[in-house]
Formats: C-alpha cells, structure tokens, sequence
C-alpha cells in the first residue's frame, strides 16, 4: 500500500514498523509531529517529558529493558540531551534505540543553526540522514536494526524541509518476531564507572572503524554515475536540489553521514574529473574528504550559513535562473501574539515599567516586537532565570528593581526550575514572571506536565506550579489576572520593588488552546466611530484584531476598527481607549 507522507509522519510509520515499544521527546519545530503520529499507533507508549534529557534518559531505561525506544527532538534539544548521549555511547543499547535529531537550518523557528551531524561525531555514533519521506521511513527501521547489530544508539538526522515535505511512501508490516523484553543484569557494561569506562570505550571506537567499512556495501550509500566530468557528493535534501539543478552530474548519495565510507568515497572521487561537496550548514563532509587528501570544492561555492535552495544551488553554479511569475506586492506579516493573547498585557505593562526584560522560547519572545518591544535577552530554554539573576549580581541597587525574568509555563518546566531555585538560594533581588498559558503553544499546543493531560490525551496529575514555586523556597508568590491591565501592572511593579526574589505567576490559557471548556471567548468587541478620536492608544498593543482605517482624505488621521472574525473579546482594547470607543456586541 501507498500513501502520502510527511517526513516526520513517515518516521513514526517507521518506528511501528520497526516493533518500537517506547517514543518520547520534548516538542520542537520541526520535530513536533513525530510523537503527535506515533500516538496513532497503539502498539507505542508515547509520551511527552518535561525536557529533551529526561525523554532519552526514558529512551535508555526502555532500551536497558530490552525494547526497541525512539527518542525525539530539534536540534537545540540535543544540547539538552547530550549529558546521558555522549555516556550511551560507551554502555550501547540491548533494545534498539533511536535518536531523532531535526535541524532547522534558516532558522525558521530557532534561535541558532548548529547542524547536529557534529554530535553525532563527538559523541561517536553512527548517523543516517534520510532525503525523502520513503527514506525517513526505510531509514528508522534500518537504525534500529544497526542499534542492535552494533550495540550503539543511532541518530537520524532530519531537516525543516523533509520533517514537513511530503511524497509517496510504501508502508510495510510492523515485525513480530523480536525478543519480549525482560530485565537482564549487565553492570559491567552499563554502570558508567572509570574503570567500565576505560574498558568500553576502544570498543566504541572499533565499532566505527567496522560501521564506516560495512557502509561501503550498504545500500543506504549509492553510487549514481552519469557525467563523469563532475561528481557530487551530498546527503539528504540537498540530494534533490542537486538532482533538481545538476540532472547530469554523477552523485555519491550518503545516507549514513557518520562514520563516512571512505573507500567508498575514494572510489567515487576517482571515477570523476571535478568533485564537489554539497551539504547544508557546516562543512561537515567536505573538511573529512579534504583530510582524506581528496581535492575537493565546496563551500568555497556553497553557502555556509542559511539553508540551501535550488535557487542558492544554482547561483554558486553560476547557473540561469528560471522564470518566476511577479507576485502582488503584498503587505508585509511579521510575526505576532494571537489575538486575545494573555501574555501581550504583561509585555505592555513591563514597557510601561521601563523594566530589563530577560526572555525564554515561548510564544512569549514576540514580546520583543514592537509596539511592545519589552524583551532585552532570549538565549535558550530555562535561561531567562538565571540570566535575571547573573544581571541583578552586577547592576546597582536601583537598577536591579528593573530585572525582570519572563518565562512560559512548559518552559519553566523544562529547565527553568533550577534556575528559580538557584535565585531563591542566592537571594537575588529579581523578579521572575511565569506565563501559564496551561499549554506549551508555541509548537503547536502540546500538553506539559502543568496541563493535566498526557500526549496520549488521558487525564493525569498536574503540576502546581505556585506549590513548586513555594518547594523551591520562593517566599513571595503572587497569581494575577493578565488581562486586567491595571491589577498586572500594580502587581508587577510592586514585586519590581521587592528587595528580593518574587514571583509572579498568570492565570489564563492559550487563546488556541484544544480545550474549549478551559478557554471561554467573550463577546466580540467593536469601535464607535463617532467617539474615536484617532489616538491610536489601543494599537499600542499591537492586536492583530485591530486595523487602523485612514481618512479618506489622505491626511494622516483616522480612526480604529476591530475585526469581529478576529476578536476574541479578552477586554484589554477597551481598557487603553480613555473616550470609551470601544464596547462589546452580541
């Protein structure tokens, strides 16, 4: 049977068909959709975890069970999870294990472009790289099988375009003859002490001298001959845009990117006249086929930075490019807070307060756009703590009132408890703002261990958070209404002048969130004409629902209109207007 398929639908597809028993991971564009396809098959225990580091620490346990697990994650996560994957690597697996790393090269949705093949190197596992959706598919089947032949964990590396580009893949049968898991006692192999340590990690590095010799023969990694006069090396998606581009060129095609085929890759360099290296990102192949002493071109042509294109592919071969049809000039969309977002009152007032904003990765780091424009720092997830207190250690005592961290209710979660706990003990003046959404939204409303609800959509216990805040020694704990302009504010700046740690957590859900019995939408609100002034004191918050309609005389005055497909009735436009313009409808 075939099917359409997106990459990441087509990598859970592949994980059922490879007998996984466990998948978990931390949602993150442009891995999200994984963990939210395998959960369609029942044979698969899904779950979200608080962080990327506790979903492969869950992989491990599962795989230590003897089951097949996959782990899920962009490639910011990785960084999370690096602590117990650079050790996985010396202990190995008994189940297969599989982790899924998804960069987003451009940054689409992410704060840097580190390109995740550089883990796999560093901490010495194999890693194969699929180019479309059957091969995403074939590609997780096949790492499991290498996990357990080689005794490794085994990434597989996805990018924003094949994780959500789609084409046709032919689905297969999920295997039923593996192993049923059971405890087995190995500490020798699996207690991580210097002296098992010492005595593993020779194998580690045999078992990639043994990965990169088996590779030469596998089908994953193919010669493709055709012109002679110019060969391409190249892996994953930028294996189409060459196809796309360079039809005629011979093609070394990767797909399994660490550890290398060298012989494979000498016998291709020597069946051409000019290589070339095309790869996304960092100059990953290129600089082991130069250290090879194989003359080779790459990114001398290639871009280093931003993903690659047939466009981009076709400027560095100084290649013509095709027609494209003239769009309308259409008005620019920068990116921006839903309409009836609980968090845009928080931003207005801390830009009323003139306060020093450390951000977080949220929904919520579009407070630094304007016309809100109340966010100074955002570095990863869980920073915005920690970065609040470093900043208040150094500032004077007048300006650590200005500190203030903001940070989401998954976010706080997933890193920044440490972060709350280490300014409790160290006392720092600084206030800290928690945005509870009851949802990690930004990647597409999953729930968190604060929703009350698992991935599989089964009730369970929620987290407290203003219980936790207190456990983590947090003396001053305060709950607001973000929609009420007045009392956020008042509250805010109270705490702002508090002389040591506060918090301050919201209470409103997601506008977006699944739930409709937790998010109610009020009354649809609208502008009377005659009372508007133009003052243009309700665009300050930068609501998507509100336009602003110019005189029909062209001069520079106007006057504010809400769109009622776009509103969702939170009452905070009504309360910047001081001519009482604005009021609900039916």
């Amino acid at each position: 049977m075939k099917t359409i398929l997106s990459g990441n639908e087509a990598i859970a597809r592949g994980a059922y068909e490879a007998g996984c028993l466990v998948a978990c991971g931390y949602p993150g564009t442009p891995s999200t959709e994984i963990l939210e396809n395998t959960i369609k098959y029942n044979e698969i225990n899904s779950s979200w975890s608080p962080n990327e580091k506790v979903a492969l620490e869950v992989a491990i346990g599962a795989s230590f069970g003897g089951g097949r697990a996959l782990c899920t994650m962009k490639h910011v996560g990785v960084n999370v999870a690096a602590d117990p994957l650079f050790t996985l690597s010396y202990t190995g697996v008994r189940g297969g294990l599989v982790l899924v790393a998804a960069d987003d090269p451009e940054m689409h949705s992410s704060q840097n472009e580190q390109d995740s093949r550089n883990y796999a190197k560093f901490a010495k596992v194999p890693m194969l790289e699929p180019s479309d959706s059957q091969e995403c598919k074939e590609f997780t089947r096949l790492a499991f099988e290498l996990s357990e032949q080689y005794d490794a964990p085994v990434m597989l590396r996805s990018s924003t375009r094949i994780s959500h580009g789609k084409s046709i893949v032919e689905l297969g049968e999920r295997v039923a003859d593996l192993p049923l898991p059971k405890l087995e006692k190995n500490p020798a192999k699996l207690v991580m002490l210097p002296g098992n340590a010492r005595v593993r990690h020779p194998l580690v590095e045999q078992k990639l001298l043994d990965l990169s010799k088996a590779a030469v023969t596998m089908p994953l990694n193919r010669l493709e001959l055709r012109d002679s006069s110019i060969g391409i090396i190249t892996a994953g998606i930028c294996y189409q845009y060459v196809r796309e581009v360079l039809p005629n060129a011979s093609t070394l095609k990767l797909g399994m990117v660490h550890p290398l085929p060298h012989d494979l890759i000498r016998e291709f360099a020597a069946k051409v006249d000019k290589l070339y290296v095309i790869e996304e990102l960092d100059p990953f192949i290129e600089d082991q086929v130069k250290a090879m002493g194989i003359k080779a071109i790459g990114k001398e042509i290639i871009p280093l930075c931003g993903e690659l294109t047939p466009g981009r592919l076709r400027n560095s071969f100084g290649l013509p490019q095709p027609a494209v049809i003239p769009a309308d000039n259409l008005p620019g969309r920068p990116p921006n807070m839903c309409p009836g977002c609980p968090h845009r009152g928080v931003f207005f007032a801390l830009n009323q307060l003139k306060a020093y904003v450390t951000g977080d990765i949220g929904c919520y780091t579009l407070g630094f756009m304007p016309p809100l424009s109340a966010m100074d720092t955002c570095i990863c997830m869980g920073a915005s703590i920690g970065m609040a207190t470093g900043v208040a250690k150094v500032v004077s005592n007048e300006e650590k009132k200005k500190v203030v961290a903001v940070i989401g209710d998954s976010t706080f979660l997933h890193t920044g408890m440490n972060g709350l706990m280490d300014m409790v003990y160290n006392n720092s003046p600084a206030t800290v703002i928690i945005l509870d959404n009851s949802i990690t939204a930004m990647t597409g409303r999953q729930d968190n261990p604060a929703s009350g609800f698992t991935l599989m959509d089964d009730p369970t216990n929620a987290v407290n958070i203003p219980l936790l805040c207190k456990a983590l020694g947090a003396k001053h704990i305060r709950v607001i209404n973000p929609l009420d302009l007045e009392e956020t504010k008042r509250v805010i700046g109270e705490e702002m002048e508090r002389p040591e740690p506060s918090v301050i957590i919201t209470n409103k859900p997601c506008v977006l969130i699944k739930r409709e019995d937790v998010f109610n939408k009020g009354p649809v609100y609208t502008v009377d004409a005659d009372r508007c002034t133009g003052c243009r004191a309700c665009l300050k918050i930068g609501c998507p629902a509100i336009e602003w309609r110019p005189a029909g005389d062209g001069s520079k005055k106007g006057k504010a209109a809400i769109d009622p497909l776009l509103c969702t009735g939170c009452d905070v436009c009504r309360q910047l207007c001081k001519f009482d313009a604005i009021g609900s409808v039916k």
